[in-house]
């Protein structure tokens, strides 16, 4: 399974953007997709999560900016950002827990993946 983040880059403060993540191969039965963030000499935090049933769950920094969605059909997810912050600037990266298989979903054994991230700055 892969999982390929894009979309990131350069925008003034105010401005928007909006992060594409892709996942391929083996997936049996997805769990859950999120987005998390990296800014430099911070630790990972978490930005924001959407379930299998469409349960969206925003960290209060990002919130009624940023808005999380996914394409089932196409196993792709979105976040898109608006009015940005030069505090959003990091790497965002994107993770799936997801069974890769059906022997995997009875033992409930799920798997958890990352995409390589992709850089988002925000200018002042």
């Amino acid at each position: 399974v892969q999982l390929q983040a894009s979309g990131g880059g350069l925008v003034q403060a105010g401005g928007s953007l909006r992060l594409s993540c892709a996942a391929s191969g083996s997936i049996f039965t997805i769990k859950a997709m999120g987005w998390y963030r990296q800014a430099p000499g911070k630790q990972r935090e978490l930005v924001a999560t959407i379930s299998s049933d469409g349960r969206t769950n925003t960290a209060d920094s990002v919130k009624g900016r940023f808005t999380i969605s996914r394409d089932n059909a196409k196993i792709t997810m979105y976040l898109q950002m608006n009015r940005l912050k030069p505090e959003d600037t990091a790497v965002y990266y994107c993770n799936m827990e997801a069974f890769p298989d059906s022997a995997s979903y009875y033992r409930s054994s799920i798997s958890d993946y990352w995409g390589q991230g992709t850089l988002v700055t925000v200018s002042s």
